[in-house]
């Protein structure tokens, strides 16, 4: 399977994965914005098991920037980010406790109890 930068066209199939739960979630949100934007997702250092989950609405893309359009939505990534969530899932649930975004990741080998931070 190739991964394409942005300068190149999309890739086919996504190799992070967007339920259609947070689609639907995503788009809602992304309606209530006044310019197009796209859901850059990525990890940084830190919580407290190593990694941070991390995803934001953004405008700006970077050149080595990977891109799929999945379930409906743009979704861009860096390449090293996209080492520790290859073939990972945003999903989205709703519970009696509250609604979140929640990363369903087979990558990490150990969670946080929250489920915001992760170990490779």
């Amino acid at each position: 399977m190739s991964i394409e930068s942005e300068s190149e066209s999309e890739s086919e199939s996504p190799i992070f994965h967007v339920s259609a739960q947070a689609a639907d979630k995503i788009k809602d949100l992304l309606a209530l914005e006044p310019q197009p934007l796209f859901l850059r997702v990525y990890i940084q250092g830190g919580g407290c098991s190593g990694f941070q989950y991390g995803f934001e609405f953004s405008e700006e893309s970077e050149q080595d920037d990977l891109r799929w359009n999945v379930e409906g939505v743009d979704v861009r990534m860096d390449p090293i980010s996209h080492q520790y969530l290859h073939e990972a899932t945003l999903d989205y649930e709703k519970s009696i406790m509250g609604e979140k975004f929640i990363f369903r990741n087979p990558n990490a080998k150990s969670t946080c109890g929250c489920g915001s931070s992760f170990s490779a």
